[in-house]
């Protein structure tokens, strides 16, 4: 797939405020810091797409990327940031279920994993609770460029045993690298092949 355009389309809060569910949409989360906003820009070619920051919790909206006038990608809040007030996370957290339970165009969530480090309990019970409520998800294992193939094929081949024991099927799994291109084509041929099989959703009023 070439990616001619990547327009940001809107922020907000609200499930019933999205743009119209008639596009697939592919949403993007992670543990704060794994490199979420850096991933998007590489995958669509432009650097400052999607806002980048040093400060973890920065994202704190939905935000909506529409890709060659086709498709959406979906920068979704991080989580598992603890140095927010707990309103605020409690806020955050009902809004992404919200998202992610209710969007009738979402076509699969890319749950983003920093390939650095040994398999982290949140990470684990996020793929388990997509899990339950049966949503498609993948895995993009982030910053490979970080350290030797070696560690990073550690520490994916650690996380899939951890979900061994919650999945039949472990979902696809992507290595990539922002800064080195990693894992790009292979992301979006997915998405390309994905976008193949969407079918329009009979759409419904949605509550916030």
């Amino acid at each position: 797939m070439i990616i001619k355009s990547a327009t940001f389309i809107c922020s907000n809060t609200k499930v019933s405020a999205l743009p119209v569910a008639n596009k697939p949409e592919y949403a993007f989360i992670g543990r704060s810091n794994v490199g979420k906003s850096s991933l998007i820009n590489m995958l669509v070619n432009q650097h400052g797409l999607a806002k980048t920051s040093q400060r973890p919790g920065k994202t704190q909206l939905i935000n909506h990327f529409l890709i060659n006038d086709e498709w959406y990608i979906v920068d979704l809040p991080g989580y598992g940031y603890a140095k927010v007030s707990k309103n605020s996370r409690e806020s955050w957290e009902k809004f992404i279920r919200n998202y992610i339970t209710k969007r009738e165009s979402l076509q699969c969530v890319f749950v983003l994993i920093d390939s650095r480090l040994e398999p982290q309990k949140i990470d684990i019970e996020f793929c388990c609770w997509m899990g339950e409520i049966q949503i498609p998800f993948v895995l993009a294992f982030t910053k490979a460029d970080k350290q030797s193939a070696v560690k990073t094929d550690k520490n994916v081949a650690a996380f899939k045993k951890e979900l061994s024991g919650w999945f039949e099927e472990i979902p696809p799994c992507f290595v990539t690298s922002a800064e080195k291109y990693a894992g790009k084509e292979e992301i979006l041929k997915f998405i390309e092949q994905t976008n193949k099989d969407f079918a329009m959703p009979i759409l419904t009023p949605q509550e916030d």
